[in-house]
C-alpha cells in the first residue's frame, strides 16, 4: 500500500538505534528523505542512504541541551514530520533515583519533546500541514512504581500530545504519539537486567523478566516503525490528539 509519502522530509530523533533507527528505515522504505538526530547518526545515515537511495542527513547532537535542539530544527525547519524518539529513562523507584537523576532524564525525553515539538509546530501550522509523532512508552498508562521517573514522564507527555492536538487541529497540523511495550531493543536488555537485580539478586536472569508478554515475545522495532508511518501518512489524516497503545494487550491482562 503506498502511504503517499515520497519526497516529504521525516526528522528523526534517537534514531542510531532501536525503535528510532526503525522508524527511519520504515520512512526511507516509503521515499521520504530523512534527517537523522542522535549522538553518533553517522553510520546508521550511510546505511539507510546506501539502501533506500533517498537523501538522508545526519545532525550529531546531545538533545538534552536546549541550544543542540535549536540547532537540529535550524537544519530542517521545513520538516513535514517529526518523529520524537530520543530518550532512555532509567528504571527505579522513587527511593532510588536522585532528583539529578530525574532532571538528566527529563530534560532528554521530557523536555526534549516538548521543545522540539514547539520548534517545529509553529512551521508547520503557518504552512497549515505536518506531523509531530510522539514514541513515548506504556509506562504512561500501566504505572509503574519501579520505573517511576518515566511512569511519570511518559503520562506528561500523553497528557501532551494530546492537548497539543487538540488546538493543532485547527491549522492542519496533526500530533499524535504510539505507546510501545516492552520492544526487543538493547534497552529491553538493560531495564531487565536492572529488574533482576533487585528482584532476584542476579543480573544474569533477565530473561525472566521478560516472559509471560502477549503473543509470548516482546515487540520488534520495525513493528513500531511500520505503525509509525501509517500514523504520519495521509491515510491516517484524520488521527489526531491521541496516543496508540502498542502492547498486544497486555494492559488488560489480570
Amino acid at each position: 500500500m503506498d502511504m503517499g509519502l515520497k519526497g516529504r522530509r521525516v526528522v528523526v530523533t534517537g534514531a542510531s538505534q532501536g525503535i528510532g533507527r526503525a522508524c527511519a528505515e520504515a520512512f526511507a522504505a516509503e521515499g521520504c528523505d530523512l534527517v537523522l538526530a542522535a549522538r553518533q547518526p553517522e553510520e546508521a545515515a550511510a546505511d539507510l542512504r546506501a539502501r533506500f537511495q533517498v537523501r538522508v542527513e545526519a545532525v550529531a547532537a546531545d538533545l538534552s541541551r536546549p541550544e543542540q535542539r535549536q540547532r537540529l530544527f535550524d537544519a530542517a525547519p521545513d520538516a513535514d514530520i517529526l518523529v520524537n524518539n530520543a530518550g532512555a529513562i532509567p528504571s527505579g523507584g522513587i527511593a532510588d533515583l536522585s532528583m539529578e537523576d530525574w532532571q538528566a532524564a527529563w530534560d532528554l525525553k521530557v523536555f526534549g519533546y516538548f521543545h522540539l515539538t514547539q520548534l517545529f509546530l509553529k512551521p508547520m501550522r503557518a504552512r497549515g500541514s505536518g506531523v509531530v509523532l510522539n514514541v513515548i512508552g506504556m509506562a504512561g498508562r500501566a504505572w509503574k512504581p519501579a520505573y517511576i521517573a518515566g511512569t511519570a514522564g511518559n503520562a506528561a507527555l500523553i497528557a501532551f500530545t494530546s492537548a497539543v492536538g487538540a488546538e493543532a487541529q485547527k491549522d492542519g497540523v496533526r500530533v499524535l504519539g504510539i505507546n510501545p511495550a516492552v520492544t526487543r531493543t538493547p534497552r529491553m536488555e538493560r531495564q531487565a537486567r536492572w529488574r533482576a537485580e533487585q528482584a532476584l539478586g542476579d543480573a544474569d536472569r533477565w530473561p525472566e523478566m521478560v516472559q509471560g508478554l502477549p503473543f509470548g515475545r516482546p515487540i520488534e522495532p520495525a513493528e513500531i516503525g511500520a505503525l509509525a508511518v501509517f500514523a504520519a501518512s495521509p491515510r491516517a489524516a484524520y488521527l489526531n490528539g491521541t496516543v496508540l497503545d502498542l502492547d498486544g494487550g497486555g494492559q488488560f491482562k489480570g
